[in-house]
């Protein structure tokens, strides 16, 4: 049986989900949407492998608004033409920062990306991108199951 950081060190916890709030508040007052942090949280995941954050953020992404084809086709977003540029410059930021060391081309990405996003916004992009990374590794070291749902979304007993 995994031993669940957050159950570990409540407290810890606690400071880690105080951070995302915060995190999550000032990306909106900065200018990024609630689809645009989805977008972030689901990509850097699925680089990651965190099935835990994937289900979560895939769900939070639907119901802000994000498409099920922008979720099918997201690991492949730079060869589709279905992407805002918004869009695209966030998804530049997830998988620079998840995908460390920068490299030439990911801080190329990054440029281009703050010339769409501006300043704050950027930057919002890039704590949300770190955020979730602290959370996806939470998860993956502590084990946190996926429950099976139902077609509706419901857990299954």
């Amino acid at each position: 049986m995994d031993l669940f950081m957050d159950k570990a060190e409540p407290e810890a916890w606690n400071d880690a989900e105080r951070l995302s709030a915060t995190v999550r508040e000032n990306a909106l007052r900065h200018g990024l949407t609630v689809q645009e942090t989805e977008l972030i949280k689901v990509r850097a995941s699925q680089l990651n492998g965190c099935v835990f954050c994937l289900d979560l953020h895939c769900r939070q992404a639907r119901q802000a608004g994000v498409t099920q084809q922008k979720l099918d086709i997201l690991p492949a977003w730079r060869e589709a033409r279905i992407y805002e540029d918004r869009e695209t410059a966030v998804l530049a930021v997830a998988e620079a920062a998840t995908q460390l060391p920068l490299g030439e081309d990911a801080r190329a990405d990054l440029v281009a990306a703050r010339g769409v996003l501006g300043d704050e916004a950027f930057a919002a992009a890039e704590w949300v991108a770190a955020t979730i990374n602290l959370f996806n590794r939470i998860s993956i070291l502590s084990g946190h199951p996926v429950r099976p749902r139902d077609a509706g979304g419901g857990l299954l007993r």
